[in-house]
């Protein structure tokens, strides 16, 4: 998984393109170097705050990295079974249609065969010498040459039937072989899972009895809320500008009261309650199933896409004009540093990752760096209940 702005060309797609086009060389690559050296002194900061975490915290975080990891191949291999099965639903039907499409080509060829036997199956010659009146003999002949046709193009029909019917059932051993290796593979990956799942709660078990020994509960909870404000204050320093792309759609504040939720199901933190050591919920979470989509609330680019501590996996769009939306908790990203999304398109999956014991997402949204209350900006609900 790419670490956050590892890309520099992140930071030139959000810098402010020069009125001049040619403008000298020297001046590119002096700017191309004054943003690798601001990205460097990010990544050397976020290191640095990484090495403080204890050890637990670092066993945590590479287990539910690995889950996220299992679970995202999981997604795509559930969505390979899905195509699977419905190449093979539609075998199903070619072969079925194929099967009546030879019942009626056998049933006229039937008819044909009785027709002729109703003539008295006589050979051609023999009609010719039968027959007395010419135009009786050139009406007769016309039909035994139509039934004869049509004969000939029964069987010719019926053996093109056959050879079709043949290479779809083929084709269903094959598709019905490929997808039973899919599915035995996905068992497979799901048992992985489940183990890894099973490391990461012995880990948390341990994270929890440090905590609990040692009262670091509170610091905890206010190194949390510290590190994701530093991480949101460089990020903001490094995107000032509003991204190229996202100038090119109704910007972000046009959409307040407007805007989707990114998941479904129940608020269980509501932005402004009471945290712990006395911080405040600086957003929302939505509590919902494990493995539930979880979607972009409007356009913009990945700005970060990576464990942080007390967030779990975390993703960051940057909305462009100093607006963006965090979603935290995640059981896997599906997005990194640099992609461009569209509103509704699925980003993530609702997990409890950053040691969380309840199902959620977290969900917040930043003005220049500055919590405001999702549920001014996202679609009214009744209650606390998202549908």
């Amino acid at each position: 998984m790419l670490r956050p702005l590892q890309l520099p060309l992140l930071l030139l797609l959000g810098t402010t393109v020069p009125a001049q086009a040619a403008a000298p060389l020297d001046t590119k690559k002096e700017e191309l170097q004054q943003i690798q050296g601001r990205i460097s002194e990010l990544q050397s900061a976020l290191k640095s705050a990484k090495n403080q975490q204890s050890e637990l915290n670092k066993k945590l975080q590479a287990v539910e990295q690995k889950i996220g990891d299992q679970a995202r191949r999981l997604r795509v291999l559930g969505g390979r079974l899905s195509r699977q099965k419905q190449q093979l639903q539609q075998l199903q039907q070619r072969r079925t249609a194929q099967e009546q499409e030879l019942d009626t080509q056998r049933s006229l060829l039937s008819q044909q065969i009785r027709t002729a036997y109703a003539m008295g199956r006589q050979e051609r010659i023999k009609i010719l010498l039968n027959q007395q009146d010419p135009a009786t003999i050139s009406r007769v002949m016309a039909y035994y040459d139509y039934f004869s046709r049509a004969r000939t193009e029964q069987l010719a029909q019926i053996e093109k039937l056959i050879s079709e019917l043949q290479e779809t059932e083929s084709d269903l051993i094959s598709e019905t072989h490929q997808l039973e290796e899919l599915q035995a593979k996905e068992l497979q990956q799901q048992a992985e899972l489940k183990q890894t799942q099973l490391a990461r709660y012995e880990v948390i078990k341990a994270l929890s009895a440090e905590i609990s020994s040692k009262g670091q509960e509170l610091g905890g909870l206010k190194k949390n809320e510290t590190q994701l404000k530093s991480l949101m204050q460089r990020l903001q320093q490094e995107l000032s500008a509003p991204p190229a792309e996202a100038l090119q759609h109704k910007p972000f504040r046009a959409l307040k009261g407007r805007l989707p939720w990114p998941s479904k199901g129940r608020l269980t933190a509501r932005f402004g309650m009471a945290k712990g050591a006395g911080l405040r919920w600086d957003g929302v979470v939505i509590a919902g199933q494990e493995g539930q989509e979880v979607q972009a609330v409007h356009h913009g680019r990945v700005a970060f896409a990576d464990w942080l501590r007390g967030f779990g996996l975390l993703l960051i769009i940057d909305h462009g004009n100093g607006y963006m939306s965090l979603y935290g908790h995640n059981q896997s990203l599906f997005k990194e540093v640099g992609d461009w999304v569209q509103p509704g398109e699925v980003i993530a999956l609702v997990g409890n990752s950053g040691g969380q014991l309840e199902t959620g997402v977290y969900f917040s949204i930043r003005k220049k760096g500055r919590p405001e209350n999702p549920k001014k900006w996202c679609k009214k609900i009744k209650g606390n209940r998202i549908t």
